[in-house]
């Protein structure tokens, strides 16, 4: 005789939602799931809401020192970061919501909200002097959540509803974006995630309004 497997059931990390007026759901959305992987309902997502990097000389610079490729951190913003010179080697870096963040120096490696290495020209920089690194908006696809990442995705947004498989593209599936209240045994979370990295993550998932019991 056959024996059947059943798959696992969509939503079956579901203890309660929010009915929408008309008998639709306001607790979830149709958003589109990339990662290249194949995914269980329950799974607990991210959201990549940083894309790319670029830097640029500000006009009117005297000196002409170079900046690396720039790369991401977990704390970037999107929008325009300044970084401004206070003499021929230091330097500010303010963030798009107009706050000063850590300082740097040339010829160091720079890490907060972003990754970069400026490098001294033939003619020293002045105080004044500087560069605009332009963060991208991200794409606003959901994938796993990924305690690591600087994309956003590091930031738990979502609890996938059902099964869905993204191996091989991105693919359309419906998540639990507010309004819901989880069964934590019955959420799959990123393997090893350490005991502070859950507690911050179902923090962030309060936030949103989906509650982890």
């Amino acid at each position: 005789m056959p024996i059947f497997n059943e798959g696992r059931r969509p939503g079956v990390h579901i203890m309660s939602e929010a009915a929408g007026a008309t008998g639709g759901m306001r607790s979830r959305e149709v958003g589109s799931i990339t990662g290249a992987a194949a995914l269980l309902s329950g799974t607990v997502l991210g959201q990549v809401s940083v894309g790319a990097a670029v830097a640029a000389a500000k006009g009117g610079n005297t000196g002409n020192a170079t900046i690396s490729a720039v790369v991401t951190g977990a704390g970037a913003k999107t929008g325009v970061y300044s970084v401004e010179f206070t003499a021929a080697t230091k330097f500010d870096v303010i963030d798009p919501d107009g706050f000063k963040i850590k300082s740097g120096a040339t010829g160091a490696a720079y890490a907060d909200d972003l990754g970069f290495t400026i490098t001294v020209g033939a003619t020293p920089m002045v105080a004044g002097d500087g560069f605009n690194i332009t963060v991208a908006a991200g794409t606003k696809k959901y994938k796993a959540l990924d305690t690591a990442g600087v994309d956003g995705s590091q930031v738990a947004a979502a609890v996938l509803f059902a099964d869905v498989d993204a191996t091989d593209a991105d693919v359309p599936g419906v998540v639990n974006v507010r309004e819901t209240e989880v069964n934590d045994e019955e959420l799959t979370w990123p393997a090893g995630i350490s005991a502070g990295a859950k507690a911050a993550a179902i923090a962030a998932l309060a936030a949103k309004g989906i509650i982890v019991r």
